[in-house]
């Protein structure tokens, strides 16, 4: 079984929000809210400044606090370890909503909660994620980790990289390259 992650180019991310209005489009998601975003993260002092632009999501953990802790089981972990909601089984009492450390989750105007889903759609039809997809700098990659030849494993293991906040525990699948 796979175990799919995204890994971003923080060198070749522009900021364009690409990704964000492709994953709108391709989910159908509500105005006013969406599963992806950027990020420019400003570091350091003047003269020494160093700016990371990021596209943020769902960091689809190993370890989702979201899932433990859903009371009715919407929260769950489909194929290749994409966490998933079921809107069906969503009572949207936001109790996963509280519990991600990374701000991936809102209720949908139609009272279940939402988030990044990695395409799921796509992927078990082989294709990438919509945001994969539209990047025009190409900075974003999607593959199984569990694969040593995949683009994602090769990139993990040729240049630095990190995940956002580790400390928590969670074990998140998006990674950014340095």
């Amino acid at each position: 079984m796979a175990r799919y992650a995204m890994v971003i180019d923080t060198r070749r991310c522009v900021g364009c929000a690409d990704c964000v209005v492709a994953c709108k489009t391709e989910n159908n998601v509500a105005d006013g809210f969406c599963r992806d975003w950027i990020v420019q993260d400003v570091r350091g002092g003047y003269p020494d400044l160093q700016m990371e632009i990021r596209s943020e999501r769902c960091n689809h953990c190993e370890n989702a606090p979201c899932v433990r802790c859903c009371p009715t089981g919407a929260s769950t972990i489909a194929v290749g370890g994409i966490v998933i909601v079921e809107r069906d089984e969503c009572t949207g009492c936001k109790a996963c909503i509280a519990s991600c450390p990374y701000d991936a989750r809102f209720v949908h105007p139609e009272g279940f909660v939402d988030k990044c889903t990695f395409c799921i759609h796509r992927v078990k039809e082989g294709l990438n994620p919509a945001c994969v997809s539209v990047c025009p700098t190409k900075c974003m990659f999607f593959g199984d980790l569990d694969d040593p030849d995949s683009e994602v494993s090769k990139l993990l293991k040729a240049r630095p990289n990190h995940a956002l906040f580790p400390e928590a525990g969670t074990k998140p699948k998006i990674y950014y390259l340095t």
